[in-house]
């Protein structure tokens, strides 16, 4: 099992789509996953029911999926805030960080109307505030760190894939 973590915009579900039909597993998204359980978007159950219960429904899903043995799952950006989530997705599986700057995220999130953390005045500061309080947590749970800069998709996905096959958790 192959997680990917970072913030909010990072490409994680992007990058994770394209890794996933590149090793042919399975590709899920937590967020839509979790989505579908509360019949909702994120934004909306966030609104109606708060961080909290949206983080107790988060951490079960992601309980479930670290399960499968072959799948490449997208986290949400703060499924590493609470430390069983981060214990199990380090044990189950690999875990790859893939580390935006708030201000390359702040570029690419501005028209992006749907990531309720970041319905705020100044996304900026907040993306800056997040990524101060994230990262170490992020860096904790992660078995490689992938800046992801410039690169395209497809190079970030090989620069995954070379990663996992020197660690040994793929074979080539």
């Amino acid at each position: 099992m192959i997680s990917l973590v970072g913030l909010p915009g990072s490409g994680k579900s992007t990058v994770g789509r394209q890794l996933a039909r590149r090793l042919q597993q399975p590709f899920f998204d937590s967020d839509h996953v979790i989505e579908e359980r509360m019949g909702c978007a994120i934004r909306v159950a966030f609104e109606r029911d708060g961080e909290e219960a949206f983080r107790d429904i988060e951490e079960a899903v992601l309980d479930e999926l670290t399960l499968i043995p072959s799948a490449v799952v997208s986290t949400g950006g703060g499924a590493v805030l609470r430390p069983m989530t981060r214990k199990r997705l380090r044990e189950r599986g690999m875990v790859v960080y893939l580390n935006s700057t708030p201000d390359e995220l702040s570029r690419r999130l501005r028209h992006d109307v749907n990531r309720p953390l970041l319905q705020v005045a100044d996304p900026l500061t907040r993306l800056r505030d997040l990524y101060a309080a994230r990262d170490p947590l992020y860096r904790e749970t992660a078995h490689f760190v992938i800046e992801t800069g410039r690169p395209s998709v497809g190079t970030l996905v090989n620069m995954i894939v070379m990663q996992l096959e020197l660690a040994g958790a793929i074979q080539k």
